[in-house]
């Protein structure tokens, strides 16, 4: 009589039996990983074993990188020095506040720092922000000026093409109230005078003016309010098809289909001062004020770049737009339209005019009328590093003009007599870290390194009070009275 009640308490039983070994299967599966994770990491040991990298769009850079680092720097400095500017340096942070509502829609690529119970800071999203804020907390209506450091992006980095999280921007800016087109010129000027020395390639800077965008945008129906968020997307027409563009002003930013193509047909358009003409006597452009106005000062722009000699790699473009909120007038952007095969790099610098960003930040709301310019650095050095690995040409690391090295053993102290000498009169000199070094060994450190001469002592030379100088490259060698070396050695090196 038991057996049905035993056999339904079995297949009663069966399912949560089942389940039961089901779900050990999985603990138990679990569990295996979770040790495979943990050998993976380390044992019990108490020594945690993680992954050496650095950040995520952060690099580190070794000595030969640096070395073609610092040139691009100091090519970029001595122009801006050429053209009068003086240097200030800002705080890596800022107050949440100071960069809120600067950016449009990048504002979601700035960094927040955690709330340290005090102040709520954020990472510098670009120096321009900073700059006004410093003019407008001391008063300053006029200065021209450039900063280089490092800013910080919370971007999907592409650090092929020179996309970093952290990287550095070189700002040139003139603030005060000036006539019109004449400092806006000179920060053209000087993005031709740093692309061409650098050697790039070649380059094209595009032009507009923010005025002639919104009245474009007027007279092509688009309802005032959606005028920056229209303008972040044409600012992509860089990177995506007129197809793709149209398609997020009508589908996502909810414009109609006719007026993204009457604004189609004019961000089509380039040229010169001849562009600028034509639009004026546009039946439509010449309806908006603003975009006349903004056509009048691209013909002065024309004039005064022809003037400084640029004409011929600058186009007036409708089709940029820069997405940044704060600019009120002329913009600008170069591009390398040719740089080798395998890179694939964009825009190389990029500015505008921003009179109304010092305002905001004065409490009486004083304007400070600015115009600037900042050099993509990151990506200037992508093409140089590239560039430097596919030439054989060898890049040095050091400055050192020349090796104090001995033939003979227990030379160590004259050596180190000769080399205090050498630094004491400015010459970049080196010795080895030994006692009793192979002279072999210290020739080849300087073939190595490209140190161009050495300074050899022996028995005899110190008797004779000479030192033997060789020269790497030839080597030449020449006895040269002591008191004459520093000099032989500038002069030798002045003409390398």
């Amino acid at each position: 009589q038991t057996k049905p009640k035993f056999d339904n308490l079995i297949l009663f039983s069966l399912p949560i039996f089942l389940g039961k070994c089901q779900k050990t299967l999985t603990i138990d599966e679990e569990v295996a990983k979770l040790l495979e994770l943990k050998a993976r990491l380390g044992g019990d040991d108490g020594k945690h074993q993680f992954v050496l990298k650095t950040a995520k769009g952060t690099r580190d850079y070794n000595p030969k990188q640096m070395a073609i680092r610092e040139k691009v720097f100091n090519t970029i400095i001595s122009c801006f020095k050429r053209h009068g500017a003086e240097t200030i340096d800002t705080p890596v942070f800022e107050l949440k506040e100071t960069l809120t509502g600067k950016y449009g829609e990048d504002s979601k690529l700035i960094y927040d720092l955690k709330d340290q119970g005090g102040e709520l800071l954020s990472l510098r999203y670009d120096l321009t922000v900073p700059f006004a804020r410093y003019l407008a907390m001391n008063k300053i209506t006029n200065i021209k000026r450039y900063h280089i450091a490092k800013v910080y992006r919370r971007d999907n980095p592409a650090m092929t093409r020179g996309r970093y999280r952290e990287f550095y921007q070189c700002d040139f800016d003139i603030a005060g109230q000036y006539d019109a087109m004449i400092p806006d010129a000179e920060c053209l000027k000087i993005v031709h005078e740093i692309l061409s020395e650098l050697d790039l390639g070649d380059f094209r800077i595009k032009v507009n003016d923010r005025r002639i965008l919104d009245g474009m945008f007027a007279v092509c129906g688009v309802p005032d309010d959606k005028f920056r968020t229209i303008c972040s997307t044409v600012d992509k027409l860089d990177k995506m098809p007129w197809e793709d563009v149209k398609k997020e002003m009508v589908n996502e930013k909810g414009l109609s289909e006719e007026a993204a193509d009457q604004i189609g047909e004019y961000v089509s358009m380039q040229g010169g001062m001849d562009l600028a003409e034509r639009l004026l006597q546009d039946h439509k452009m010449s309806q908006s004020k603003q975009a006349c106005a903004g056509l009048s000062d691209i013909k002065l722009l024309f004039s005064f770049l022809q003037l400084f000699q640029v004409t011929d790699k600058v186009v007036f473009d409708l089709s940029l737009a820069r997405g940044l909120d704060y600019y009120t007038g002329i913009i600008y952007e170069a591009v390398l339209t040719q740089a080798g095969e395998s890179v694939s790099v964009g825009s190389v610098a990029g500015g505008g005019r921003y009179d109304g960003l010092v305002g905001m930040f004065d409490p009486k709301g004083r304007k400070v009328p600015c115009v600037g310019v900042s050099i993509g650095i990151e990506r200037i050095f992508s093409i140089m590093e590239q560039k430097a690995e596919a030439s054989a040409e060898k890049v040095r690391t050091t400055e050192v003009q020349v090796m104090v090295a001995s033939a003979q053993k227990n030379l160590l102290e004259e050596r180190l007599r000769l080399v205090t000498e050498l630094w004491n009169a400015g010459i970049k000199a080196e010795v080895m870290y030994k006692k009793n070094p192979k002279l072999l060994s210290q020739l080849q450190h300087c073939e190595e390194s490209g140190i161009p001469l050495v300074a050899i002592l022996g028995e005899q030379e110190l008797k004779d009070g000479v030192v033997k100088l060789r020269v790497v490259a030839t080597r030449e060698e020449i006895d040269i009275a002591r008191t004459d070396l520093t000099s032989e050695i500038r002069r030798r090196t002045s003409e390398a």
